[in-house]
């Protein structure tokens, strides 16, 4: 509307152009400057595992599928050869404190299942319930989604471990670890802020190190797979040193 001179989804009047530029880019259509390009990273983890002949499974429920396709893989829509997608349907409810269970026991079914296949060596799986229903501040709804992941990843963590697979369990932010805003004493709805734990099981012993962020996440799983890690990608694996014996 500001823009285009064939612009006709309605009258805009006196059309009088103007120079406009996006801070982001918003559309890849419009014919207009863009303050800020879209940064790609050089590498991604599903494109090592994929340039080394390995197979992947990414599978996440509807509100949380591109976040383990589109946006682990560096924005890219295509999948890498040898990476298998599985999307489970949301369920169709107005907010999720309706069903703050959402899709988490059939995402369970879904990776239980995948995980006595043998031939994949990387599983990348999202749990939207403690976001999505975090988002309403409903405080028995938030109760029940924690309650229904505790049983749900319990039961991934039951069948990775029975099928000696690692798994390196996180988050990027937190949510509803906090709903009520120590300020205003209102519902939160946001994202919290505070550092998110990070669970690694792995049949070795590690130590390790401490104060990383996200950009060790890659690193720390192309580590437990064996894998260099390029030097494009400037995070450190959490992985220190391998410990002999067993940690008391």
């Amino acid at each position: 509307a500001l823009t285009a001179r064939n612009f006709e989804e309605f009258d805009r009047g006196e059309f009088r152009p103007v120079n406009v530029t996006t801070l982001a880019e918003y559309d890849t259509d419009y014919p207009c400057p863009v303050a800020f390009l879209p940064e790609r990273p050089a590498v991604t983890l599903g494109q090592i595992v994929s340039e080394v002949g390995l197979k992947q499974l990414h599978c996440a429920e509807t509100e949380k599928y591109p976040h383990v396709t589109f946006f682990i893989n560096g924005g890219r829509e295509t999948p890498f050869d040898g990476e298998k997608r599985i999307m489970v349907p949301s369920p169709k409810v107005a907010t999720y404190d309706l069903q703050p269970e959402m899709s988490a026991e059939r995402i369970a079914d879904e990776l239980i299942d995948a995980l006595s296949d043998t031939s994949y060596a990387l599983y990348i799986v999202n749990f939207a319930n403690g976001d999505m229903v975090g988002h309403t501040a409903i405080r028995e709804a938030i109760i029940t989604a924690v309650q229904v992941l505790d049983e749900q990843v319990g039961r991934v963590l039951d069948a990775a471990v029975t099928n000696e697979v690692s798994v390196l369990l996180t988050a990027d932010h937190g949510n509803c670890d906090e709903m009520v805003d120590p300020v205003s004493r209102q519902p939160h709805t946001q994202h919290s802020l505070y550092p998110v734990p990070c669970l690694i099981i792995d049949k070795s012993n590690w130590r390790l190190t401490t104060g990383a962020g996200l950009s060790s996440v890659a690193p720390t799983v192309l580590q437990l797979l064996g894998l260099p890690q390029p030097l494009a990608m400037k995070g450190q694996s959490l992985l220190l040193e391998e410990i002999e014996g067993k940690v008391s």
